[in-house]
Order: C-alpha cells, then sequence, then structure tokens
C-alpha cells in the first residue's frame, strides 16, 4: 500500500528582518514575495502531483492570522479544517506537538511532512524525490529532517555534519543520487572561517528546519526529552474547542508552555554524542533551489534579476542602478546611481538599506515597536475576514477610512462609546443596520451612525461594497467596539 503523508505547515513566524512589507499582523508568509501566490499557497502547492500527499494539511497558525490563512487556503481549494490556532508563539517544538496530537487522534502512524510556510523550493521535482525517501525512512520510524546542500559559506543558517550512508529501506525509492544519512551533529551558525571550511569538507548541509516524522513517534520521543512541552501541548490541546474552521487550544495552558524548537527539544539528542532515547535519525540531502528568505538579499538572490542585475517589482524606474532590489507597493520609486542597496517602498514606510545589512532590519522593527508605533504591526491597508479597511486621512477627533467589504460579508452587530461614523457608499450596494432600522443604500447614498448606536454594515450584493468612513469623536482606537453578534466568532 502506497505510504501516505500529511503536511504539516508552520505559520506562525513574523518574518521581521522583511519590514516593511511584512508586519506582524500580515507577515511574510501570507505575502506573494515570489510569484503570483502567497508563500503559504505556495507550500502548499509544491506538493501537488505528490500522490502520496493530502490536500487537506494540517497548518498550525497564529491566532491573529486565522482568517487570512483560512482565506488563502480556500483560494486555492485546500480544506480548511485543520487549522490549529496558537494563542501565543513558543516556537516549533510546541506547534509540532499540537499538529502531531491532532493527527495522532485520526491515525496513529500518521506520517507528517512538516514544513515551515516560508520557504522557497525551485525544484519541486527533486523536491518530490527527496519526500519519498524522507517518507520511507519515517516508515520505518526514523526521525527525518532535510538537509540543503550548501553552495556557498553562509554564516545565516545552522548546520548539519552528516555520517554515514543509510541502508535502503524496505519502502525505497528508484532515485537515490542523493542518499540519505546518519546525522553525526548539529552546529550552530558559524562564523566566516568556520563556514568555509564546512563547505570545503563536503560534510556539511544547511539545516533547513523541514522534517518527516510519524506523529506518534514525535509524541513519543519529546515525552523521552521534554516531558514538559508534552504536557502542556496535550492539557491545552485537550480542553480546546473547535471554532468554525479552527481548532482554538486552551490558552491559559499554552501560555505556560516551554519554548523550544524542534532540534533542540528532539533532534540533537538523537545521535551518538549525547543522551540516546532510542530513536534512528536521518538527513536526506537537497539540492532544489531552496531558500528561507529569512532577509531581503536572500529574496534578492531567489528573483530573476535585469541585465544591471537588479531585482525590480512595482512601478520603478531605474537609473544608472545595479545589484539593487527595488520593491515599489503604492508609488512610483526612482533611483540613480546607485549600487548593492535595498529600497522598499510601501504606503506608510520605506526602508534604504544596504545589502550587507539587511539582517540589521530587525533593530529598526524594534525600535518602532519601542517608540510605541504601529508601522511595525499593520500596514495601511489592514485586513479582516470580512474585507478590508485603509486609512486615507487623520488628525485631531477625526479620521477617514477606505472601507471594502466581501460579497456576502457582514461586519459585527457593534457599538461605539466615543466615536461618531458617517458612511458614504461609492461602489455597490450596503444593507445598513441602525438601531431599529435597517436601510439599503446604493452609490452616492450616505447614512449617520450617531455615538452609541448599535449598528451593522453588510454587503448583500455580487460585487465588493466600498465605502469612505469618515470618524469623529474623542477616542478613535479600534479598541472601541463593543460586539453584540459576530459571525466570525471574534
Amino acid at each position: 500500500m502506497e505510504l501516505q503523508i500529511t503536511p504539516v505547515i508552520l505559520s506562525g513566524g513574523s518574518g521581521t528582518r522583511l519590514w516593511p512589507l511584512s508586519r506582524k499582523l500580515f507577515p511574510k508568509q501570507l505575502l506573494p514575495l515570489v510569484g503570483e501566490r502567497t508563500m503559504l499557497q505556495e507550500t502548499v502547492n509544491r506538493l501537488v502531483g505528490l500522490e502520496q500527499c493530502s490536500r487537506s494539511p494540517v497548518v498550525v497558525c497564529n491566532e491573529e492570522h486565522r482568517f487570512l490563512v483560512a482565506e488563502q487556503l480556500r483560494e486555492i481549494d485546500v480544506n480548511t479544517s485543520g487549522i490549529i490556532l496558537e494563542p501565543v508563539g513558543k516556537n516549533t517544538a510546541p506547534a509540532l506537538t499540537l499538529a502531531a496530537l491532532a493527527l495522532v487522534e485520526r491515525q496513529q502512524d500518521a506520517i507528517m511532512l512538516v514544513m515551515p510556510a516560508d520557504h522557497v523550493i525551485r525544484d519541486i521535482d527533486g523536491f518530490h524525490v527527496a519526500v519519498k525517501q524522507a517518507a520511507a525512512l519515517a516508515d520505518s520510524d526514523f526521525l527525518v529532517t532535510f538537509g540543503i546542500t550548501p553552495d556557498k559559506p553562509e554564516t545565516g543558517y545552522g548546520y548539519i555534519r552528516t555520517g554515514e550512508l543509510i541502508e535502503p529501506v524496505s519502502r525505497k525509492t528508484d532515485d537515490l543520487s542523493s542518499p540519505p544519512r546518519s546525522i553525526d551533529i548539529f552546529v550552530e551558525k558559524p562564523d566566516s572561517t568556520t563556514a568555509e571550511s564546512y563547505l570545503a569538507s563536503g560534510e556539511y548541509l544547511w539545516n533547513s528546519g523541514m522534517f518527516m516524522i510519524k506523529a506518534s513517534i514525535w509524541l513519543d520521543a519529546l515525552g523521552r526529552c521534554r516531558a514538559d512541552i508534552l504536557d502542556s501541548c496535550q492539557q491545552s490541546y485537550e480542553k480546546g474547542c473547535r471554532d468554525t474552521d479552527f481548532y482554538r487550544v486552551d490558552a491559559d495552558i499554552f501560555g505556560q508552555c516551554p519554548e523550544d524548537s524542534i532540534d533542540y527539544a528532539v533532534m540533537e539528542k538523537l545521535n551518538q554524542r549525547k543522551a540516546n532515547i532510542g530513536y534512528k535519525s536521518a538527513v536526506v540531502p537537497l539540492a532544489v533551489g531552496w531558500s528561507d528568505v529569512g532577509a531581503w538579499t536572500s529574496l534578492w538572490e531567489t528573483q530573476s534579476r535585469d541585465a544591471q542585475n537588479n531585482v525590480i517589482k512595482g512601478d520603478v524606474l531605474a537609473e544608472n542602478t545595479s545589484n539593487s532590489l527595488l520593491y515599489a507597493s503604492n508609488r512610483l520609486l526612482a533611483t540613480i546611481g546607485i549600487d548593492d542597496l535595498i529600497v522598499v517602498e510601501t504606503a506608510d514606510a520605506v526602508l534604504v538599506a544596504h545589502k550587507d545589512a539587511a539582517q540589521d532590519v530587525k533593530s529598526i522593527v524594534n525600535r518602532i515597536h519601542n517608540a510605541g508605533r504601529d508601522e511595525h504591526l499593520v500596514h495601511r491597508r489592514v485586513h479582516r475576514p470580512w474585507g478590508t479597511y485603509e486609512g486615507i486621512d487623520c488628525g485631531e477627533r477625526y479620521q477617514v477610512k477606505r472601507i471594502t467589504v466581501n460579497p456576502g460579508a457582514a461586519l459585527s452587530l457593534q457599538m461605539h462609546h466615543h466615536r461618531a461614523e458617517h458612511w458614504i457608499v461609492v461602489k455597490g450596494t450596503a444593507r445598513v443596520t441602525r438601531g431599529e432600522d435597517e436601510l439599503l443604500l446604493s452609490e452616492n447614498q450616505s447614512t449617520y451612525i450617531s455615538l452609541g448606536t448599535v449598528h451593522r454594515l453588510e454587503n448583500p450584493g455580487s460585487i465588493p461594497l466600498e465605502m469612505i468612513e469618515v470618524q469623529s469623536g474623542s477616542y478613535l482606537g479600534e479598541d472601541d467596539i463593543v460586539r453584540f453578534d459576530d459571525q466570525y466568532g471574534r
């Protein structure tokens, strides 16, 4: 019988080094950075053609991203019932454990293909071959990771020193051009001299953060290595509940779970040099055009470039410009006489950095956060399960927003203590609940929602509803919302 593989996609990262495009509430895995689809969608779609893989992945994501994740899965016709929500990020080991707990309820020996949602893989056929090799090993109770064949002395990745070749297992594949090996030892990110020696030796692979493991084996191995993590995850999962597309674990219990990565919690303890816990580990080499897109330079390296070695996205005019990444989201971006720079324009922020300093973007994000600003959290256009809103203007005691409501969608039934709202429809049809009244408004019609009035906005039509909202009052924050009814469970 053909092995069956369940993709487990870890989508909890924030992608701070790709600011200002990536934000905490709209991180890089939810953006179309390397193609027309988002990175999450590309991660799911790269398994198309691999018959052993289920089209119903388990996706572990931040609770704040839940509606975006569900909508992006629906856009590519993927089952959304396997979304597990983390109330707070605790690194990859707890995230994987939640997925494993969900899977063993259905199938004790479920084989998990564990993938971060924000990686790039160019050679899909080569990846499929490696997945089949790893699945055969996982079926024989190996804990398997994928190691990237290095092509340069990279200092930004951890490494795996490989050991002996592993003899083919019973369910072998025909292609063993990159045969799996045992894992000798995991090593931390090296300095440049050490990285050069690793590359020259041919014994080291980059640690990709991708794994293939039976759900039952992972839970048993974690219990031997980090029983405290397993106990917290089990309790939080058992006391969780289903909420439409999502499974919510208990926030209080999960909040007390220790943080740890898959590598530190289990994988590094499997080799002979540390406490042997009775399981075999293996690494499958990958040379498939992989990148974790961890910084702007990584994105530059993965994209096609023009004759001047530039990566250009959006409305850009480049004059005497070379070796640069130029990304315009909203306006014309023009450059003259620059080299080796990263220039990224968004509606509310512009980044200019030398490529050698790309890893330091995170320090700017920290400064923005420490200053109490919002540019690290959200874009000017904010996504909601019903559509989007975008700030157009603001001043003392007023602000103006452009609101788009998807066909058939509705905002919550709500009221505000500190602000009144004036709505003007510019496209489509709006059904408005205003106190005891219900109104149907079309283009160029408007209504006024006085302070304290219970109200709701709906789009009963078949095209997006676009409207302008003018807010006025003593406090205009998004937390001045009292919800009485909401179809999205907020």
